[in-house]
């Protein structure tokens, strides 16, 4: 009898302990899912003011255009018109040295929002002038649709307001969209093919002037390196309507093409933290852009 309590007790605390490991397997189990099902703390957005120095030459007779060139066109835009008066033969060939300063918020891995101000320098002929801010932008990019290894490329949009100062007669508002589409050839989307469309609309305050609109269409493709360098082509052709003051032609309207390439190195989260990019732009001579990108970050993810 005492042996067979004794078996009954050892079977008992054998039961007791099966049961326990048991429950201890299933919770570890459950607390796994919970952790799994619970959603991920999101990342903190990169913070960052994304510098961008501009050399660029400018032939007679056109604007600051191109690829981008908001904050250029722009200075270039407010000085015909303040000159238009005393240019009898049009706007003369320049160079301009612009800085552009936009505090960037990537939200997410599909928005980012921007807005800051721009200054410049611009040299007609009779020696640079005085560096001053001379535009103030904001903008959203924004990846409406996100390619994911699918065969749907991934559609891009930017859009940008850029406003000329001093807020006075002259004063120019430029609204930039441009609308791209990008399609991967691999999963880590290191190569792959572009397209799209930039479209530039100008308003000025002015009843004497009018800048027409400037429309680019391009194609191109880029590829990244295991070491993170990132090359990237552009071309296309620039369709510009002309500008006119007080009945005159300031800038012919012209269709050219364009060139813009673009060398940056990345880090492993895809994040830039040096870019240089070249432009040569026909209007219908020759102009001469480049523009070096150096990222200050506040906060890089």
């Amino acid at each position: 009898m005492p042996y067979r309590s004794q078996s009954r007790r050892s079977a008992s605390r054998a039961a007791a302990m099966g049961l326990l490991c048991l429950a201890l397997s299933a919770g570890a189990a459950f607390a796994a899912d919970d952790e799994e099902d619970e959603p991920a703390k999101p990342d903190v957005p990169n913070i960052y003011l994304d510098l961008r120095t501009i050399y660029a030459t400018i032939p007679a007779g056109t604007l600051g255009l191109g690829f981008g060139n908001t904050s250029l066109s722009a200075a270039f835009e407010a000085l015909a018109v303040r000159r238009g008066s005393t240019l009898p033969n049009g706007l003369p060939a320049a160079k301009s040295i612009a800085v552009d300063l936009p505090l960037t918020v990537d939200v997410s891995d599909r928005v980012s929002l921007y807005g800051g101000v721009s200054g410049s320098t611009i040299d007609i002929g009779g020696g640079w002038s005085t560096f001053d801010v001379t535009s103030w932008n904001i903008g959203v990019q924004a990846d409406l649709y996100q390619q994911n290894g699918g065969r749907i490329p991934t559609i891009r949009l930017q859009s940008t307001l850029t406003q000329s100062v001093p807020n006075e007669q002259g004063m120019t508002n430029s609204f930039n969209n441009i609308l791209e589409f990008d399609y991967a050839l691999d999963e880590d989307e290191t190569r792959g093919w572009l397209a799209g469309m930039q479209y530039t609309y100008t308003t000025i305050a002015s009843p004497f002037a009018s800048i027409r609109p400037n429309t680019i269409l391009y194609a191109g493709g880029y590829y990244q390196w295991p070491s993170n360098w990132k090359f990237t082509g552009r071309l296309g052709i620039q369709s510009f309507g002309g500008a006119q003051f007080a009945g005159r032609t300031l800038a012919e309207s012209f269709t050219q093409p364009l060139l813009r390439l673009d060398l940056d190195r990345m880090d492993d989260n895809d994040n830039r933290l040096f870019g240089i990019t070249a432009q040569i732009a026909w209007m219908p001579k020759p102009s001469y852009q480049l523009t070096l990108r150096t990222p200050l970050y506040a906060v890089r993810n």
